[in-house]
């Protein structure tokens, strides 16, 4: 397991922090007391660096597959009409990431970026219907020649409040690369073509990089 390059500055800021918080509740405190309040304070910095874990894991690649972007659970799977970059009926497929779930994001497929857009919004709970249009968010679309275009969408939560996104238009995707990144709890939706072939199930967990999403 390896820490994300994005979380260092938090991790070294919550370290000083949660470090002079500790050391108030060491002065000022009963002995007993501030030893609870500390082991609390130090459960809070864990979880704070294992929000920014990248685990080991032996990634999914297939040139007929499309690889799910995020770990999380599956909350959506339906028809749509895309009005930002489609402007038809898609077939989206939501995965929401809880505060507890790795928040790295990865190419679903090999292929050209042709679109990468920010939207600035609101900050809905990430599993509102309307967080897909109305929230900050991040769109991607990679075209795979032969195939198809799909967009990935970054969408903040109402903890999450930074999304960082790593593509360029013109330059070349490979499959389980890193998309991006979104601090704490969100959501990331993919915009498939009709008649894709999806491979998950409505409130499946699934892992990304590692779990199929669909089939060409």
């Amino acid at each position: 397991m390896t820490i994300h390059k994005e979380g260092y500055p938090t991790i070294i800021i919550s370290f000083i922090v949660l470090g002079i918080i500790g050391s108030l509740f060491s002065y000022f405190l009963p002995d007993v007391l501030a030893g609870i309040l500390n082991i609390i304070l130090f459960g809070l910095f864990l979880f704070i660096v294992s929000f920014f874990r990248i685990p080991n894991r032996q990634l999914t690649k297939g040139k007929n597959q499309i690889i799910c972007p995020a770990d999380g659970k599956v909350v959506v799977i339906e028809e749509m009409v895309d009005d930002e970059y489609f402007h038809e009926k898609r077939i989206q497929v939501s995965i929401f990431m809880s505060p507890a779930n790795v928040h790295v994001n990865r190419y679903p497929i090999d292929g050209s970026v042709v679109y990468s857009k920010y939207h600035p919004g609101k900050f809905l709970v990430a599993w509102h219907p309307k967080s897909s249009t109305e929230n900050e968010r991040h769109s991607t679309v990679i075209e795979f020649p032969g195939k198809g275009q799909l967009l990935v969408k970054q969408i903040a939560g109402a903890l999450a409040r930074r999304i960082k996104n790593y593509a360029v238009v013109g330059t070349q995707a490979q499959q389980d690369a890193e998309l991006g990144f979104i601090k704490f709890g969100s959501r990331v939706d993919v915009l498939l073509p009709l008649g894709t072939n999806i491979k998950v199930n409505l409130d499946q967990a699934v892992q990304g990089g590692v779990t199929v999403l669909a089939e060409w």
